[in-house]
Protein backbone atom coordinates (compact mmCIF):
# COMPACT_ATOMS: atom_id res chain seq x y z
CA UNK A 1 0.00 0.00 0.00
CA UNK A 2 2.90 2.34 0.68
CA UNK A 3 3.91 2.25 -3.03
CA UNK A 4 0.92 4.34 -4.11
CA UNK A 5 1.91 7.59 -2.33
CA UNK A 6 5.46 7.20 -3.60
CA UNK A 7 4.20 6.72 -7.18
CA UNK A 8 2.00 9.80 -6.89
CA UNK A 9 4.95 11.77 -5.56
CA UNK A 10 7.11 10.61 -8.49
CA UNK A 11 4.46 11.62 -11.05
CA UNK A 12 3.99 15.01 -9.37
CA UNK A 13 7.75 15.57 -9.27
CA UNK A 14 8.02 14.71 -12.98
CA UNK A 15 5.19 17.09 -13.86
CA UNK A 16 6.83 19.84 -11.80
CA UNK A 17 10.18 19.25 -13.53
CA UNK A 18 8.65 19.52 -16.99
CA UNK A 19 6.88 22.73 -16.01
CA UNK A 20 10.02 24.27 -14.58
CA UNK A 21 12.38 23.16 -17.34
CA UNK A 22 13.42 26.28 -19.25
CA UNK A 23 12.18 26.65 -22.81
CA UNK A 24 14.85 26.38 -25.52
CA UNK A 25 16.33 29.66 -26.69
CA UNK A 26 16.96 30.10 -30.42
CA UNK A 27 20.19 31.79 -31.43
CA UNK A 28 22.02 32.60 -34.66
CA UNK A 29 25.20 30.62 -35.33
CA UNK A 30 28.50 32.11 -34.20
CA UNK A 31 31.98 30.62 -34.66
CA UNK A 32 32.25 30.08 -30.89
CA UNK A 33 29.76 27.20 -31.01
CA UNK A 34 31.27 25.47 -34.08
CA UNK A 35 32.70 22.55 -32.11
CA UNK A 36 29.44 22.03 -30.22
CA UNK A 37 27.46 22.19 -33.49
CA UNK A 38 29.47 19.49 -35.26
CA UNK A 39 29.60 17.40 -32.09
CA UNK A 40 25.81 17.51 -31.89
CA UNK A 41 25.45 16.53 -35.57
CA UNK A 42 27.84 13.59 -35.22
CA UNK A 43 26.09 12.31 -32.09
CA UNK A 44 22.47 12.75 -33.18
CA UNK A 45 20.82 9.88 -35.14
CA UNK A 46 19.23 12.41 -37.51
CA UNK A 47 22.46 14.29 -38.20
CA UNK A 48 23.87 13.99 -41.72
CA UNK A 49 27.05 14.87 -43.57
CA UNK A 50 25.32 17.98 -44.90
CA UNK A 51 24.51 19.31 -41.43
CA UNK A 52 28.24 19.62 -40.76
CA UNK A 53 29.75 23.08 -40.85
CA UNK A 54 32.23 21.99 -43.50
CA UNK A 55 29.35 21.90 -45.99
CA UNK A 56 28.44 25.46 -44.97
CA UNK A 57 31.97 26.66 -45.61
CA UNK A 58 32.11 24.95 -49.01
CA UNK A 59 28.88 26.57 -50.20
CA UNK A 60 30.05 29.97 -49.01
CA UNK A 61 33.44 29.65 -50.72
CA UNK A 62 32.20 28.12 -53.96
CA UNK A 63 28.88 29.86 -54.62
CA UNK A 64 28.74 32.81 -52.26
CA UNK A 65 25.42 31.66 -50.78
CA UNK A 66 24.33 33.45 -47.61
CA UNK A 67 24.13 31.13 -44.56
CA UNK A 68 21.30 31.51 -42.05
CA UNK A 69 22.23 28.94 -39.40
CA UNK A 70 20.28 28.75 -36.13
CA UNK A 71 20.51 26.54 -33.07
CA UNK A 72 18.45 25.78 -29.99
CA UNK A 73 20.02 26.05 -26.56
CA UNK A 74 18.74 25.08 -23.14
CA UNK A 75 20.74 25.62 -19.96
CA UNK A 76 23.89 26.41 -21.91
CA UNK A 77 23.66 23.17 -23.93
CA UNK A 78 22.94 22.89 -27.65
CA UNK A 79 19.71 20.91 -28.28
CA UNK A 80 19.05 21.39 -32.00
CA UNK A 81 20.38 22.81 -35.26
CA UNK A 82 18.71 24.35 -38.32
CA UNK A 83 21.07 24.97 -41.26
CA UNK A 84 19.59 27.22 -43.97
CA UNK A 85 20.89 29.29 -46.85
CA UNK A 86 19.23 32.34 -48.33
CA UNK A 87 19.14 32.17 -52.13
CA UNK A 88 17.90 34.94 -54.38
CA UNK A 89 17.99 35.00 -58.18
CA UNK A 90 15.69 35.29 -61.19
CA UNK A 91 15.38 31.51 -61.63
CA UNK A 92 14.19 30.34 -58.18
CA UNK A 93 13.11 33.65 -56.71
CA UNK A 94 13.96 34.30 -53.08
CA UNK A 95 14.02 31.25 -50.82
CA UNK A 96 15.46 29.60 -47.72
CA UNK A 97 16.83 26.11 -48.39
CA UNK A 98 18.02 23.46 -45.96
CA UNK A 99 20.44 22.57 -47.46
CA UNK A 100 21.58 23.59 -50.99
CA UNK A 101 23.25 20.95 -53.17
CA UNK A 102 22.47 18.38 -50.47
CA UNK A 103 20.34 15.25 -50.55
CA UNK A 104 19.62 15.58 -46.82
CA UNK A 105 19.03 18.57 -44.56
CA UNK A 106 16.29 20.09 -42.44
CA UNK A 107 16.05 20.62 -38.69
CA UNK A 108 17.86 18.23 -36.36
CA UNK A 109 16.85 18.38 -32.67
CA UNK A 110 17.02 16.14 -29.63
CA UNK A 111 13.47 16.87 -28.43
CA UNK A 112 10.18 18.04 -29.90
CA UNK A 113 10.22 21.31 -27.99
CA UNK A 114 13.56 22.32 -29.52
CA UNK A 115 12.45 21.20 -32.98
CA UNK A 116 9.22 23.18 -32.79
CA UNK A 117 11.02 26.26 -31.48
CA UNK A 118 13.51 26.12 -34.35
CA UNK A 119 10.75 25.54 -36.90
CA UNK A 120 8.72 28.46 -35.57
CA UNK A 121 11.79 30.70 -35.60
CA UNK A 122 12.69 29.75 -39.18
CA UNK A 123 9.15 30.34 -40.42
CA UNK A 124 9.10 33.74 -38.71
CA UNK A 125 12.52 34.52 -40.17
CA UNK A 126 11.31 33.52 -43.65
CA UNK A 127 8.28 35.80 -43.30
CA UNK A 128 10.45 38.67 -42.07
CA UNK A 129 12.83 38.21 -44.99
CA UNK A 130 9.83 38.13 -47.36
CA UNK A 131 11.07 35.00 -49.13
CA UNK A 132 8.89 33.14 -51.59
CA UNK A 133 9.21 29.79 -49.83
CA UNK A 134 11.14 27.75 -47.28
CA UNK A 135 12.35 24.25 -48.21
CA UNK A 136 13.30 21.40 -45.87
CA UNK A 137 15.22 18.51 -47.42
CA UNK A 138 14.62 16.20 -44.50
CA UNK A 139 15.46 12.54 -44.86
CA UNK A 140 12.76 11.25 -42.50
CA UNK A 141 10.00 13.47 -41.20
CA UNK A 142 6.22 13.56 -41.02
CA UNK A 143 4.54 16.23 -43.10
CA UNK A 144 4.51 19.40 -41.02
CA UNK A 145 1.41 21.60 -40.70
CA UNK A 146 1.36 24.25 -43.41
CA UNK A 147 3.93 22.41 -45.57
CA UNK A 148 3.58 20.70 -48.96
CA UNK A 149 5.22 17.36 -49.69
CA UNK A 150 7.67 16.85 -52.58
CA UNK A 151 7.38 13.16 -53.48
CA UNK A 152 9.74 13.16 -56.46
CA UNK A 153 12.87 11.83 -54.77
CA UNK A 154 13.98 8.57 -53.18
CA UNK A 155 17.28 7.33 -51.82
CA UNK A 156 18.87 3.87 -52.08
CA UNK A 157 20.60 2.18 -49.14
CA UNK A 158 22.12 -1.22 -48.42
CA UNK A 159 24.12 -2.82 -45.61
CA UNK A 160 27.70 -3.90 -46.29
CA UNK A 161 29.32 -7.05 -44.96
CA UNK A 162 33.02 -7.35 -44.20
CA UNK A 163 32.93 -10.39 -46.51
CA UNK A 164 33.10 -9.38 -50.23
CA UNK A 165 31.55 -12.70 -51.24
CA UNK A 166 28.48 -11.93 -49.14
CA UNK A 167 28.13 -8.49 -50.72
CA UNK A 168 28.45 -9.96 -54.21
CA UNK A 169 25.88 -12.64 -53.47
CA UNK A 170 23.29 -9.97 -52.61
CA UNK A 171 23.53 -8.43 -56.07
CA UNK A 172 21.20 -9.50 -58.91
CA UNK A 173 22.63 -11.90 -61.49
CA UNK A 174 22.73 -9.29 -64.28
CA UNK A 175 24.69 -6.86 -62.12
CA UNK A 176 27.21 -9.57 -61.17
CA UNK A 177 27.60 -10.35 -64.87
CA UNK A 178 28.41 -6.71 -65.69
CA UNK A 179 31.01 -6.57 -62.89
CA UNK A 180 32.72 -9.73 -64.23
CA UNK A 181 32.61 -8.27 -67.73
CA UNK A 182 34.48 -5.16 -66.61
CA UNK A 183 37.01 -7.24 -64.66
CA UNK A 184 37.69 -9.45 -67.67
CA UNK A 185 38.23 -6.34 -69.81
CA UNK A 186 41.02 -5.34 -67.42
CA UNK A 187 39.41 -2.19 -66.04
CA UNK A 188 41.02 -0.97 -62.83
CA UNK A 189 40.13 1.66 -60.23
CA UNK A 190 42.47 3.98 -58.38
CA UNK A 191 41.83 6.29 -55.41
CA UNK A 192 43.21 9.77 -54.81
CA UNK A 193 42.46 13.47 -55.27
CA UNK A 194 45.48 13.77 -57.57
CA UNK A 195 43.10 12.48 -60.29
CA UNK A 196 40.87 15.55 -60.08
CA UNK A 197 41.71 16.68 -63.63
CA UNK A 198 40.64 13.35 -65.10
CA UNK A 199 37.53 13.24 -62.95
CA UNK A 200 36.40 16.77 -63.76
CA UNK A 201 36.65 16.08 -67.49
CA UNK A 202 34.44 12.99 -67.06
CA UNK A 203 32.02 14.88 -64.84
CA UNK A 204 31.68 17.74 -67.33
CA UNK A 205 30.99 15.28 -70.15
CA UNK A 206 28.26 13.54 -68.17
CA UNK A 207 26.55 16.75 -67.16
CA UNK A 208 26.63 17.97 -70.77
CA UNK A 209 24.98 14.76 -72.00
CA UNK A 210 22.25 15.26 -69.38
CA UNK A 211 21.73 18.85 -70.47
CA UNK A 212 22.68 20.09 -67.00
CA UNK A 213 25.12 22.93 -66.18
CA UNK A 214 28.33 21.61 -64.63
CA UNK A 215 29.58 22.63 -61.18
CA UNK A 216 32.82 24.61 -61.02
CA UNK A 217 36.03 22.72 -60.48
CA UNK A 218 36.53 24.84 -57.35
CA UNK A 219 33.68 22.90 -55.69
CA UNK A 220 35.77 19.73 -55.78
CA UNK A 221 38.95 21.54 -54.79
CA UNK A 222 37.12 22.92 -51.75
CA UNK A 223 35.73 19.47 -50.93
CA UNK A 224 39.22 17.96 -51.05
CA UNK A 225 40.49 20.65 -48.69
CA UNK A 226 37.56 20.78 -46.26
CA UNK A 227 36.90 17.02 -46.04
CA UNK A 228 40.33 15.56 -46.71
CA UNK A 229 39.71 12.67 -44.28
CA UNK A 230 36.00 12.27 -45.05
CA UNK A 231 36.07 12.09 -48.84
CA UNK A 232 37.37 9.89 -51.61
CA UNK A 233 37.96 10.37 -55.33
CA UNK A 234 37.98 7.17 -57.38
CA UNK A 235 38.62 6.83 -61.12
CA UNK A 236 38.23 3.74 -63.32
CA UNK A 237 40.70 3.31 -66.17
CA UNK A 238 40.53 1.24 -69.34
CA UNK A 239 44.26 0.72 -69.84
CA UNK A 240 45.43 4.28 -69.21
CA UNK A 241 42.26 6.10 -70.28
CA UNK A 242 39.89 7.38 -67.54
CA UNK A 243 36.36 6.20 -68.27
CA UNK A 244 34.42 6.72 -65.02
CA UNK A 245 34.90 8.48 -61.69
CA UNK A 246 33.09 9.25 -58.46
CA UNK A 247 33.53 11.53 -55.44
CA UNK A 248 32.29 9.92 -52.22
CA UNK A 249 31.80 11.10 -48.64
CA UNK A 250 32.27 9.19 -45.39
CA UNK A 251 29.96 9.94 -42.48
CA UNK A 252 29.93 7.78 -39.34
CA UNK A 253 29.45 4.20 -40.61
CA UNK A 254 28.26 5.13 -44.13
CA UNK A 255 29.77 5.92 -47.51
CA UNK A 256 27.89 8.23 -49.88
CA UNK A 257 28.94 8.11 -53.57
CA UNK A 258 27.88 11.61 -54.52
CA UNK A 259 29.28 13.16 -57.70
CA UNK A 260 29.91 10.83 -60.64
CA UNK A 261 30.99 11.21 -64.24
CA UNK A 262 31.68 8.89 -67.15
CA UNK A 263 32.92 8.88 -70.72
CA UNK A 264 30.52 7.79 -73.51
CA UNK A 265 32.24 4.40 -73.72
CA UNK A 266 31.67 3.63 -70.02
CA UNK A 267 28.31 1.78 -70.40
CA UNK A 268 29.49 -0.85 -72.92
CA UNK A 269 32.60 -1.39 -70.78
CA UNK A 270 30.42 -1.76 -67.63
CA UNK A 271 32.75 0.78 -66.02
CA UNK A 272 30.12 2.18 -63.66
CA UNK A 273 29.23 -1.29 -62.43
CA UNK A 274 32.85 -2.03 -61.61
CA UNK A 275 33.30 1.39 -60.02
CA UNK A 276 30.50 1.02 -57.50
CA UNK A 277 31.39 -2.60 -56.75
CA UNK A 278 35.01 -1.67 -56.06
CA UNK A 279 33.79 1.25 -53.95
CA UNK A 280 31.71 -1.16 -51.86
CA UNK A 281 34.80 -3.29 -51.25
CA UNK A 282 36.92 -0.26 -50.44
CA UNK A 283 34.35 0.98 -47.91
CA UNK A 284 33.91 -2.44 -46.31
CA UNK A 285 37.68 -2.71 -45.80
CA UNK A 286 37.53 0.60 -43.91
CA UNK A 287 34.88 -0.82 -41.60
CA UNK A 288 31.98 0.99 -43.29
CA UNK A 289 28.72 -0.90 -42.94
CA UNK A 290 26.25 1.25 -44.92
CA UNK A 291 26.32 2.06 -48.63
CA UNK A 292 24.14 5.12 -49.24
CA UNK A 293 23.66 5.27 -53.01
CA UNK A 294 21.99 8.65 -52.70
CA UNK A 295 19.08 10.50 -54.19
CA UNK A 296 17.48 9.89 -57.56
CA UNK A 297 14.38 11.20 -59.24
CA UNK A 298 11.75 8.64 -60.07
CA UNK A 299 11.60 7.80 -63.75
CA UNK A 300 15.20 8.78 -64.54
CA UNK A 301 18.12 6.73 -65.85
CA UNK A 302 19.90 7.12 -62.50
CA UNK A 303 16.88 5.67 -60.72
CA UNK A 304 16.74 2.72 -63.12
CA UNK A 305 20.47 2.01 -62.68
CA UNK A 306 20.24 1.98 -58.90
CA UNK A 307 17.32 -0.44 -58.92
CA UNK A 308 19.74 -3.01 -60.37
CA UNK A 309 21.68 -3.23 -57.07
CA UNK A 310 19.03 -4.82 -54.84
CA UNK A 311 18.96 -1.94 -52.37
CA UNK A 312 16.32 -0.62 -50.01
CA UNK A 313 14.40 2.26 -51.56
CA UNK A 314 13.46 5.02 -49.10
CA UNK A 315 11.19 7.95 -50.04
CA UNK A 316 12.66 11.30 -49.04
CA UNK A 317 10.56 13.60 -46.86
CA UNK A 318 11.20 16.85 -48.70
CA UNK A 319 8.64 19.56 -48.00
CA UNK A 320 8.01 23.22 -48.79
CA UNK A 321 6.37 26.00 -46.80
CA UNK A 322 4.95 28.73 -49.03
CA UNK A 323 5.48 32.26 -47.74
CA UNK A 324 4.79 34.70 -50.59
CA UNK A 325 4.56 32.19 -53.42
CA UNK A 326 1.13 30.74 -54.21
CA UNK A 327 2.19 27.44 -55.78
CA UNK A 328 4.83 24.80 -55.00
CA UNK A 329 7.96 25.34 -57.14
CA UNK A 330 8.91 22.67 -59.64
CA UNK A 331 12.54 22.82 -60.73
CA UNK A 332 12.71 19.18 -61.77
CA UNK A 333 14.19 18.20 -65.15
CA UNK A 334 10.86 16.44 -65.88
CA UNK A 335 9.23 19.88 -65.89
CA UNK A 336 8.54 20.65 -69.61
CA UNK A 337 10.19 24.07 -69.27
CA UNK A 338 13.43 22.50 -68.07
CA UNK A 339 13.24 19.69 -70.64
CA UNK A 340 13.46 22.34 -73.35
CA UNK A 341 16.35 24.10 -71.60
CA UNK A 342 18.19 20.77 -71.20
CA UNK A 343 17.72 20.01 -74.89
CA UNK A 344 19.23 23.37 -75.85
CA UNK A 345 22.11 22.94 -73.39
CA UNK A 346 23.04 19.56 -74.88
CA UNK A 347 23.46 21.21 -78.28
CA UNK A 348 26.10 23.61 -76.98
CA UNK A 349 29.75 22.71 -77.69
CA UNK A 350 31.20 20.89 -74.67
CA UNK A 351 33.87 23.56 -74.15
CA UNK A 352 31.26 26.34 -74.11
CA UNK A 353 28.95 24.41 -71.78
CA UNK A 354 31.85 23.71 -69.40
CA UNK A 355 32.73 27.41 -69.34
CA UNK A 356 29.14 28.60 -68.89
CA UNK A 357 28.01 25.86 -66.50
CA UNK A 358 29.52 27.21 -63.26
CA UNK A 359 27.95 30.61 -63.98
CA UNK A 360 24.49 29.08 -64.40
CA UNK A 361 24.40 26.17 -61.94
CA UNK A 362 24.55 28.41 -58.87
CA UNK A 363 21.00 29.61 -59.74
CA UNK A 364 19.64 26.16 -58.86
CA UNK A 365 20.55 25.20 -55.28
Amino acid sequence: MGAIPNLNFAVTAFQDSTRTRPAPVIRAFTPEIAEAWDGFVLAHPGGTFFHLLGWKRILEKTFGYEPCYFYAERGGRLTGVAPFFSIANWAVGRCLVSVPLAVYGGICAEDEESEQALLHHCKQFAAGQRVDYLELRSRNQELLPGFHRNTLYVTFVTELSSDPAANLKKLPRDTRYMIRKAEKAGLQMRHGWDQLGDFYSLFAQSMHRLGTPVFPRSLFENLATEFADQSDLSVVYARSKPVAGVVSFFFRDAILPYYAGAAPEAPPLAANNLMYWELMNHAAQRGIRCFDFGRSKKGTGSYAFKTQWNMRVEPLAYQVHLVRRRDVPNFSPVNPKFKLAASIWRRLPLSLATWMGPRVVRWFP
